[in-house]
């Protein structure tokens, strides 16, 4: 390996001193205190059973369907996921793979797991053999480019391995992998020449890369490129089991040696002579931070060419992890769904450190950790509900490192990252669900970390004002027109805050003691914002417009008040006050009939299209994760048969050892943690508590080995004779009358055994409810007002209502509204005769007030009406059939409400009221092209006094180009040379017509939107 030495030093002082221009980044000063050095527990050296486990993995399980995971080679938590791409565009190929093409572009070294948005894809080879030509890029087809045609039957996939046939070259294709390494063994035919194709244009777009040559058997080089992480940069270095006699290499710009090439579309052909054995293998080494740290890699991980050592040792690995969890009894099927779900919730997060401990911050910046490991993808949204608290239990260990990865994060970036990728803060999904990550972590015993940080990070996010912070922290809730999925986000931020407060009240934190003086009474208010949007009427949590509830209102709907989901599948995420929820209902039967009418409604959803929303029960959908705890709260109503039943029918029904068998995203093992924790028995509703809510056990024996030495297990004759249901439980050989356990319960060690039954059990109505404690101080809820509209043309009757019968409603009418004010107590309807705003707060009998909420009406022109003669989309209504001249303008963002949108062309006659003289025309639109909206191609006008003959006026198009991605709104106006006379106003607005072939939705159906319409 003296070879690589000299490699490593060699590229570590070419890249340090900017090479082709992209030396490592200046190191910035951290935007907040850097972790202290952690202190170490003394974990115990832990002799997992050794049974051999990864017979029961099917890495194809999920490549089909929805799922978006990927069947090739890597380790636990690894940095290198090397595996086929198949499938380089569409929402079907975010893991570069689908299990019904055909055809393979290559097998690149890193890919996502079950993720909703593409990316990764890096440093792609491919074998070929033939003329020694190397074709024209990634994304060709066979008999055009390198692409190869393969069979099915040819695929094999097992933990650390897969293998395959190249059916136009007559090459077998093998792939293994250490943690930061890929070994490549491809095999040819003995006369035939191999080619080994290297493409850095693969995928996605290429800011920049480089390739160099070093001798006939290394080469080095890095890609950076844009997608879903805007700076994704992967460096890497090539070794050769043998040398290429000829080579070719396409790119912009190559060095006055000759040796190295760069630009966007890089790629290399390499040619090795025929061999007897037809053998040619590659190992490769990757790092986020330098060259040398790829060469690092190599040098400690992968010394041998044995390839069937490295595959050893990568089974080993994943049997290891594998053991942590042993089941007994069950069917074949059933072990093997199983352990690929188990499998596959220790595939991500990766590591992203390199064997020097280097990593690249969120900042760009590279970084070191001493005796730790930093780690990348982190999928907080789906992941925090059930895969990071399966990390509690058997990888506490690995947990610390997380959480000191995020405050990492916190520290490079300056915030706690939502969805963090490759070094980069996405931005993506919703609410700040580091913070459960990090409390359900402390308040289990995990605390290898600096909790004054972390409580600092958390109370940080809490503390921004976007996304909806802003109105969110000033009203208790989100209004639709002020931020997009406005109920959810409301929603998902109170259980973060509350996961704050909880956190802050284990730590013993005073008020005094919190980061800016903010008081632990404020999260025990935040925690609480959700009462702010739940509708007594209807009792679901509906979205507000101007104060009040939006109209229109259908629980089935998909609209933009919700992040993936509809009105029924959020109404019950509420996991930290389910008791209160639980009130709320009871005008509508209770939580528990509210439950079973999830079950039972109709499955079809209404407005947009949402691919994520599938493996619908009712309008309960699986596979999503706003539903993953809902089948679990029958419990806390004192109804755990029901959960015991619904529970086992997801498992059965939901889950198939087949590449289709989930029911939709994988997400980073969300959906497979909510199979492996639910078949264990019991899943945990509520992060940031110690509970784990008893189900229904899947296997008759399930044994969990701790990282404590200790181990759990949970014993259920009968299971595998289909028996579901179980009332009389013994822990420890003590009578257990309670329908949960605590997660001390299982680190202690012991034994608990369930007595099943084919039918409900009348004991399991007795046990005592899983249970979320309850504030000590109620939330004032806001009122909200009601009217039958927000502008009117003679007078308006306006309510203002509340939640709370106790609550006195006191309002003012003004332009504003100061903390002073004189206020009046609220007797009943008001009538309106004028443009007016309203503010108005509840106060309680103890004093205690609610924010301050406000409402505009607006009185209007009586003459105008509208008659539409085309449809708008219902869940882009912006009011009804009169928004387009409500005097309401929207604003660049088109989910906040304030847009009407038609798939086609847009036709509407504005009614005067009267023959008037006119000068201008004209209409406001939107434009935002990465939502499939256009601007209209052009807008005509026309006069009529009559309403039935009508003259034209002119013509206005567009001065947008059409291939802006900005989000920009424009009014198409009209100037006319001369006042004209008319009663009537035609406008036609011309759809875009179809998605062009350059954009992500090409040969798709565009949209029109519009928010008004005026003559002066």
């Amino acid at each position: 390996m003296n070879r690589h030495r000299e490699i490593l030093k060699w590229s570590a002082g070419l890249l340090l001193g900017g090479w082709i221009g992209f030396g490592c980044a200046e190191e910035a000063e951290p935007s907040v205190p850097a972790p202290p050095p952690f202190e170490k527990v003394n974990w115990p050296e832990v002799n997992y059973p050794g049974e051999n486990l990864t017979q029961y993995v099917d890495p194809f399980i999920g490549t089909g369907g929805h799922g978006h995971t990927f069947p090739g080679a890597t380790l636990p938590f690894g940095m290198v996921q090397l595996s086929p791409d198949t499938r380089l565009e569409g929402w079907d190929g975010c893991s570069g793979y689908h299990y019904t093409n055909k055809v393979v572009y290559g097998f690149s070294h890193t890919h996502l797991s079950g993720t909703g948005v593409s990316d990764y894809g890096d440093i792609l080879l491919m074998p070929v053999t033939g003329p020694p030509t190397f074709a024209s890029g990634a994304g060709t087809a066979p008999d055009s480019g390198y692409a190869s045609r393969f069979r099915k039957a040819d695929e094999i996939a097992a933990p650390g391995y897969y293998r395959t046939r190249l059916s136009d070259y007559g090459i077998d294709v093998e792939l293994t992998a250490t943690e930061r390494c890929g070994l490549h063994r491809y095999t040819a035919t003995p006369e035939d020449s191999l080619h080994l194709i290297l493409d850095l244009a693969h995928r996605d777009p290429v800011k920049e890369a480089a390739l160099r040559i070093v001798d006939d058997r290394h080469i080095e080089g890095f890609r950076f490129s844009n997608a879903w992480a805007k700076d994704q940069r992967v460096f890497f270095a090539i070794e050769f089991s043998r040398p290429f006699v000829d080579q070719e290499v396409m790119g912009h710009d190559r060095s006055p040696s000759g040796d190295v090439v760069n630009g966007h579309h890089v790629v290399g052909r390499f040619t090795f002579p025929p061999v007897a054995d037809g053998v040619l293998q590659v190992r490769c080494g990757i790092s986020a931070v330098s060259i040398g740290g790829a060469w690092a890699a190599l040098e400690q991980e992968m010394r041998t060419w044995d390839f069937a050592a490295v595959k050893a040792a990568a089974n080993a690995a994943w049997n290891r992890q594998l053991n942590k969890i042993v089941v007994q009894g069950g069917s074949r099927e059933q072990k093997v769904n199983f352990y690929t779900a188990l499998y596959h919730t220790m595939i991500a997060p990766n590591l992203f450190s390199d064997v020097t401990g280097e990593y690249r911050g969120l900042d760009g910046a590279n970084r070191k950790v001493n005796a730790d490991e930093q780690y990348t993808v982190f999928s907080l949204w789906d992941t925090f509900r059930a895969t990071h608290p399966l990390f509690t239990l058997i990888e506490q260990r690995r947990t610390g490192a997380f959480i000191r990865t995020l405050l990492r994060h916190y520290r490079d970036g300056g915030i706690l990252p939502i969805w963090e990728l490759s070094g980069n803060y996405t931005g993506c999904m919703i609410g700040y669900h580091a913070i459960p990550v990090i409390a359900d972590a402390y308040l289990k015993g995990i605390r290898e970390f600096d909790a004054e940080l972390a409580l600092a990070a958390m109370v940080h996010s809490a503390r921004q004002d976007h996304l909806g912070l802003a109105p969110y922290r000033k009203n208790g809730f989100i209004g639709a027109g002020e931020e997009p999925e406005s109920v959810s986000k409301t929603l998902e931020y109170a259980y973060d805050d509350w996961c704050i407060g909880e956190m802050a009240r284990a730590m013993g934190k005073s008020t005094a003691a919190f980061p800016n003086g903010d008081p632990e009474a404020a999260f025990v208010d935040r925690a609480q914002f959700y009462l702010n949007l739940f509708d007594p009427e209807t009792g679901f949590f509906r979205a507000k417009m101007n104060g009040g509830w939006q109209p229109g209102f259908d629980p089935r709907e998909v609209n933009f008040n919700f992040t993936e989901a509809n009105a029924w599948q959020y109404s019950m995420f509420v996991p930290q006050d389910i008791a209160r929820l639980d009130a709320l209902l009871k005008p509508h039967g209770g939580l528990e009939q509210r439950l079973d009418e999830l079950f039972v409604a109709e499955s079809a959803t209404t407005g947009r299209d949402q691919a994520d929303i599938t493996g619908l029960i009712g309008q309960y959908a699986h596979g999503n994760e706003p539903s993953h705890h809902v089948a679990y709260l029958y419990n806390y109503v004192g109804a755990p048969a029901k959960t015991q039943a619904r529970v086992r029918q997801i498992m059965e029904e939901l889950y198939r050892p087949a590449p289709d068998g989930l029911s939709g995203n994988e997400d980073c093992g969300q959906m497979s943690a909510w199979y492996v924790l639910s078949a264990l028995g019991f899943y945990p509703v509520t992060p940031g508590t110690d509970q784990y809510v008893l189900g229904s056990p899947l296997f008759p024996e399930a044994t969990l080995y701790f990282e404590n030495g200790k181990k759990f297990t949970i014993r259920a004759e009968g299971t595998d004779a289909g028996k579901r249901y179980w009332g009389d439980a013994v822990l420890n050989g003590q009578a257990h009358r309670k329908s949960y356990l605590r997660h001390g319960d299982l680190l202690a060690g012991g034994e608990l055994v369930l007595e099943m039954s084919d039918t409900p059990v009348a004991a399991a109505e007795g046990l005592e409810r899983p249970f979320t404690t309850p504030p000590e101080v109620r939330l004032a809820v806001v009122p909200y007002f009601s009217a039958a509209r927000e502008t009117f043309t003679d007078s308006l009757r306006v309510e203002i209502k509340s939640v709370d019968p106790e609550a006195e409603i006191r309002y003012f009418i003004g332009e504003r509204y100061a903390a002073d004010q004189v206020t009046l107590p609220y007797a009943g309807p008001l009538r309106l005769t004028e443009t007016t705003t309203l503010f108005a707060f509840a106060e309680m009998p103890d004093g205690r007030r609610s924010a301050v909420v406000s409402a505009t009406y607006h009185k209007v022109d009586d003459r105008r009406s509208l008659e539409l003669f085309s449809e708008y989309a219902n869940q882009y209504s912006a009011g009804g059939d009169a928004a387009l001249i409500d005097y309401l303008r929207g604003g660049p963002n088109f989910r906040t409400g304030r847009w009407q949108g038609y798939r086609k062309d847009l036709e509407v006659v504005l009614d005067l009221g009267a023959v008037k003289k006119f000068s201008q025309v004209g209409a406001g639109f939107l434009q935002d092209i990465g939502s499939w909206i256009w601007l209209p191609r052009e807008v005509t006008f026309a006069v009529s006094k009559d309403g039935e003959s009508f003259a034209e006026l002119g013509t206005v198009q567009p001065d947008v180009p059409d291939n802006d991605y900005t989000a920009v709104t424009r009014d198409l106006e009209l100037n006319l040379a001369a006042a004209t006379e008319g009663r009537y106003v035609r406008m036609r607005a011309l759809n875009y017509g179809v998605c062009p072939a350059w954009h992500l939705g090409a040969g798709g159906a565009t949209w029109v939107f519009a928010d008004e319409i005026w003559v002066e």
